[in-house]
């Protein structure tokens, strides 16, 4: 059996694609959110030079990302070892060497990475024009709006993904995202003391 098909065997076997899936939009949408949220700190306090928020943003996604992988392995390790206990009391036999037993230590990594990729990699996203901004300053005239401006298009994105899913109509759910995140925004812009 190829590494792939082997691959596949675990993801069927332990029924982690719609897990995966779920993490990357939760964790994706919370990176996203988070990132939007710190953008729109500095642009309502109009003072803080591009290097600084780049630093803060990068910090706020490191974590996020470490986050997400490390909640995700310890969860995740303990609940496939759960449910390979019970399937080796009711099959009274240990599993440990089984197709069942290497995806129940495998599934874990992959559901981790998955966990904690999404919102490391939309947040670098999200921030790419302050860095543009930051080195190419004749690129991106104004950073943080771009940036905000693709935080939303991201967080529109992630709802029309689950509406795709879901079977739901795609610009629906995309608009129900956006509308979370136009709440975000006005939350901060009310409780901002500036």
């Amino acid at each position: 059996m190829s590494v792939t098909e082997q691959f596949l065997l675990f993801i069927r076997i332990t029924r982690s694609q719609s897990i995966a899936r779920r993490y990357f939009v939760v964790n994706g949408f919370d990176g996203a959110l988070t990132m939007l949220g710190l953008l729109m700190g500095f642009y309502l306090s109009d003072q803080v030079a591009l290097s600084v928020a780049i630093s803060v943003c990068l910090g706020a996604a490191v974590a996020l990302g470490m986050s997400g992988l490390t909640s995700a392995y310890i969860s995740e390790t303990v609940e496939r070892a759960h449910e390979l206990k019970n399937l080796e009391d009711a099959m009274i036999a240990d599993l440990g060497e089984s197709a069942h037993g290497k995806a129940a230590r495998f599934m874990p990594f992959l559901i981790a990475i998955v966990n904690g990729a999404a919102p490391f990699l939309i947040a670098l996203i999200i921030i790419s024009p302050l860095a543009l901004g930051h080195w190419y300053p004749e690129l991106v005239l104004k950073p943080l709006e771009c940036a905000s401006l693709l935080a939303f298009l991201i967080i529109f994105l992630l709802g029309v993904f689950l509406g795709r899913i879901s079977g739901h109509f795609w610009l629906w759910s995309g608009l129900k995202t956006l509308f979370i995140a136009l709440i975000t925004t006005l939350l901060i812009y009310v409780i901002s003391p500036t």
